[in-house]
C-alpha cells in the first residue's frame, strides 16, 4: 500500500519547497508522539553512526528507531527498530494513520522524502530514542522540524551544492543551523567547520562541542576491542568514537559488546574475499576508501550521477585502480557513458564496461546507492 502510493512521486527536485513541511508538520505536531530524538546531519558517516548508536542503545535495553536513507535493496532499510529493518505491515499501517492526519491536499504535496519521514516517526512513537538522520540538508532538512535533545555533526564536505552552497563555510553554516541546543561535532576535514561552529555557538548560545572532549582512556580501550570485533577502518572508527561519545552525553554507561552487531551494510562492506562494496558518493568517501584500502589495487565497478563530481573522485581513487569497469545504471540522473570514459582516458586510467566478475581477481564496487543497487540485483544476488 505505502509503495504503491511512494510511486507517484518523485525521489529528486530541482527546486524545494522549505517551508512545505514545516507548514504541513504543524498541522499535526499535537497529534503525533514525539520520543527523544537524536539528529544527525553532516555529509559522511551519517549512516553508520547511528547505526552504531542505535545498535548500542538497543543492546542497552531501549527501545529504538534509526531513520537513515535511501536504501540499497528495499524501502524498508530506511526504518530499523530494535535490531531489524521494519516489516511492511507497520509500515502499511503508519501510512494508513498519516492519511488520516492528514489531508489528501497535503499528503499529496509532500516529497517523497518528507512524507517517508512522518512514517517513520509514526513508526517510532513509542520508542524511547529516534536516531534520526537527515536527508541532504541541516536546518532545511525534511528531519529538522522535530524537536531533539541532541545534534550529532559527522565530517563536512562538498556535496549537493546546489542546495547547500558552493563553499565549506556556506555547506556547514546550512548543516550547523540545524543545531537547536546541544551538539557533538566529530573531528573534521576543514578548519572552516570549526569556525563556523563557533560562530553559532556564540550567536544562538548553543553547546557545540568536539567528540573527543567526551572520550577518555577506558573509552579508547573499548574502541580498540570495538574495532577488532567488528573490523573497522579509520573512519569507521571515527564514526563510532562520535556514537560513544553520544552516549556519554546521555549519562548511559556502556560495555563494548553493546556494539558488536552494530556494522551498517554497505559501509566498505566485504561481499566475500575479493570484493568490497561502498555506497560513498563524493571526494570525502573517496578519500576514506583510498586510506583504507592503500598498498592494493582494485577494478573499480563505478557510475556516477551528472551533478557528481566525479572527475575529482575517480582522480583521488586512481592511486588504488587497476581499470575501471563501468556498470550500466538505468537512471535518468547517470552520467552518459561517454562523458564517463572521456574523463577516465583524460585521467590515464584504463577502462571497460563491466560483465561479470573473475574470480582471480580483486574488486571494489563504489559510486552511490545505484551502483550498490544495480551491482546486488543484477550480478551477485540475482
Amino acid at each position: 500500500m505505502l509503495e504503491k502510493f511512494l510511486e507517484n512521486k518523485p525521489l529528486y527536485y530541482d527546486e524545494i519547497d522549505y517551508m512545505r513541511m514545516p507548514r504541513i508538520y504543524a498541522k499535526i505536531k499535537n497529534r503525533v508522539k514525539i520520543p527523544k530524538i537524536i539528529h544527525l546531519v553532516g555529509t559522511n558517516g551519517k549512516g553508520t553512526t547511528g547505526r552504531f548508536l542505535a545498535s548500542a542503545l538497543c543492546s542497552l535495553g531501549f527501545s529504538t528507531g534509526h531513520y537513515t536513507s535511501p536504501h540499497i535493496l528495499e524501502f524498508n532499510e530506511r526504518i530499523w527498530f530494535n535490531g531489524k529493518n521494519i516489516a511492511t505491515k507497520e509500515l502499511d499501517k503508519a501510512h494508513k494513520e498519516l492519511l488520516q492526519l492528514l489531508s489528501k491536499e497535503d499528503a499529496d504535496a509532500l516529497s517523497y522524502f518528507e512524507y517517508t519521514t512522518l512514517i517513520a516517526l509514526l513508526c517510532y512513537q513509542e520508542c524511547a530514542y529516534i536516531v534520526l538522520e537527515a536527508g541532504l540538508g541541516g536546518e532545511y532538512d525534511a528531519t529538522a522540524v522535530f524537536d531533539n535533545i541532541l545534534t550529532l555533526v559527522t565530517p563536512i564536505d562538498f556535496d549537493h551544492e546546489a542546495f547547500l552552497g558552493t563553499t565549506i563555510k556556506e555547506i556547514a553554516t546550512t548543516k550547523l543551523n540545524a543545531v537547536k541546543s546541544s551538539a557533538i561535532l566529530a573531528l573534521q576535514v576543514h578548519k572552516e567547520v570549526y569556525a563556523v561552529a563557533r560562530e553559532i555557538t556564540a550567536k544562538k548560545s548553543l553547546k557545540i562541542v568536539l567528540c573527543t572532549e567526551y572520550l577518555n582512556a577506558e573509552d579508547e580501550t573499548k574502541i580498540a576491542q570495538i574495532t577488532k570485533e567488528l573490523d573497522l577502518v579509520e573512519y569507521l572508527q571515527d564514526n563510532l568514537k562520535l556514537a560513544i561519545a553520544a552516549l556519554k552525553f546521555l549519562g548511559i554507561t556502556y560495555e563494548a559488546k553493546n556494539f558488536f552487531h552494530a556494522k551498517l551494510f554497505g559501509r566498505l562492506s566485504k561481499l566475500n574475499e575479493n570484493i568490497y562494496i561502498d555506497v560513498g558518493h563524493n571526494t570525502l568517501a573517496a578519500s576514506s576508501i583510498v586510506k583504507a584500502l592503500q598498498g592494493k589495487k582494485y577494478i573499480l565497478i563505478y557510475n556516477s550521477y551528472r551533478d557528481k563530481n566525479y572527475k575529482e573522485i575517480l582522480r583521488i581513487l586512481k592511486p588504488i585502480v587497476e581499470k575501471v569497469e563501468i556498470i550500466r545504471v538505468d537512471e535518468d540522473r547517470i552520467e552518459a557513458s561517454s562523458v564517463l570514459k572521456e574523463t577516465l582516458s583524460n585521467l590515464g586510467i584504463k577502462q571497460s564496461g563491466f560483465t561479470a566478475i573473475d574470480a582471480n581477481e580483486k574488486y571494489l564496487v563504489f559510486g552511490s546507492f545505484s551502483v550498490a543497487e544495480t551491482f546486488l540485483r543484477n550480478y551477485y544476488y540475482g
